[in-house]
């Protein structure tokens, strides 16, 4: 689903949709098997629902994982999509943080949830 990038970030595409709820929201086995496989150290017991960072266009925000939403979709709440989202779903280039920049990102932005533009 993402494939190495830059030092930062993976790169992949995923079906971007508007969602009504506070938080982007992707399919939870994909949110923990991608938490696993590309945020995961390997050492002990480890938390596979720690949010996953995406930046789509300008704008970072933490993604959680949720029963109910389509597999390789990334559903967005309206006030962080761009004009780039006409006709969802779109098919739309999206970056996912390395665990270190994501841990970054998470700490500038309170760790909350809210996004950020850097």
């Amino acid at each position: 689903m993402f494939e190495e990038f830059s030092s930062g970030y993976y790169f992949g595409r995923l079906y971007v949709e508007p969602f009504d709820g506070e938080h982007a929201v992707m399919q939870r086995a994909q949110h923990e098997r991608v938490n696993e496989q590309l945020y995961a150290s390997g050492e002990g017991i480890e938390r596979l629902d720690t949010p996953l960072v995406m930046k789509l266009g300008t704008r970072h925000f933490p993604v959680h994982g949720e029963e109910g939403v389509p597999s390789d979709t990334l559903a967005v709440p309206e006030t962080l999509l761009d004009d780039g989202v006409r006709d969802p779903p779109a098919l739309r280039e999206v970056l996912l943080a390395k665990a270190d920049r994501a841990s970054q990102l998470l700490r500038l932005s309170g760790g909350d949830g809210r996004p950020d533009n850097t």
